[in-house]
């Protein structure tokens, strides 16, 4: 059993930053790919970014670029959401997500097969 806990959501105001956390398996961290998705009211979950196992590649939804930044932390086990500059538009549910082993960065929620429980972000304007 995989699991992975989100932390560091919350409420902030439009222009605001906002940094979140995933905690993710223990000896074989490394070995998987992480992304972070979202999911608001109503709305399908969305990729927001990603990284390959190894941190060397990145990638960003275009709502998200500039903006956001995905890193990662091997010996610590966690993956980590910057946000800054947060607009109402991302008031969402947050998940972290893993991919066990493959290639380059998964953006599509269906090649992840671990999912964290959420972590509510709210901006107001």
């Amino acid at each position: 059993q995989v699991q992975l806990v989100e932390s560091g959501g919350g409420l902030v105001q439009a222009g605001g930053s906002l940094r979140l956390s995933c905690a993710g398996p223990g000896r074989t961290f490394s070995r998987y790919a992480m992304g972070w998705f979202r999911q608001a009211p109503g709305e399908e979950r969305e990729f927001v970014a990603g990284i390959t196992w190894n941190g060397g590649t990145t990638y960003y939804a275009d709502s998200v670029k500039g903006r956001f930044t995905i890193s990662r932390d091997n010996a610590k086990n966690t993956v980590t959401l910057q946000m800054n500059s947060l607009k109402p538009e991302d008031t969402a549910v947050y998940y972290c997500a893993a991919r066990l082993f493959g290639v380059g960065v998964p953006l599509s929620a269906h090649e992840y097969g671990y999912w964290g429980q959420g972590t509510q972000v709210t901006v107001s304007s």
